[in-house]
């Protein structure tokens, strides 16, 4: 099958990001498009302050190694149980979720999200980066949702 396209998924190793990837590889298979797994990690709030002082250095490399295994491990689990034997691109981002998921939504064909990610508000319906990517992102965003309802 010809390669028609990119799919972008974000990833954040959430359950809702793994239905998002699986849902992702069957459409990519549909399409005969690639996945783009994207993983985007950030210092920990009040590492360091914008602006007044520097990101410690010594975390860059331990953090990126971080994001990079959890990205890694959500994908090899997830294609593992799929039949669809799409590719996936690994790609992990230093940043905001949502800025760096707008940037890599230029030129895709769609953008995927799970309903919510690792944010710490359970009760809200639709998470803050599945709302900003929806109405900011530079081509259709699919929001997945899980199949049966949540405890």
């Amino acid at each position: 099958m010809e390669e028609t396209g990119r799919l972008v998924v974000g990833v954040d190793g959430s359950d809702p990001s793994r239905d998002a990837l699986r849902w992702t590889l069957t459409e990519a298979a549909l399409r005969g498009a690639t996945v783009e797994a994207v993983r985007v990690w950030q210092y920990p709030p009040l590492t360091y302050l914008p602006g007044v002082t520097a990101p410690p250095a010594f975390a860059h490399d331990q953090l990126e190694a971080e994001a990079r295994a959890l990205l890694g491990e959500a994908v090899d689990a997830v294609v593992a149980e799929d039949a669809t034997r799409v590719p996936v691109e690994q790609l992990v981002m230093e940043g905001e979720a949502m800025d760096a998921l707008l940037q890599r939504s230029r030129g895709a064909d769609l953008l995927v999200v799970g309903h919510r990610g690792r944010g710490g508000f359970r009760e809200l319906l639709l998470g803050s980066v599945a709302h900003q990517c929806s109405s900011h992102a530079a081509c259709p965003v699919v929001i997945v949702r899980p199949r049966s309802p949540e405890k």
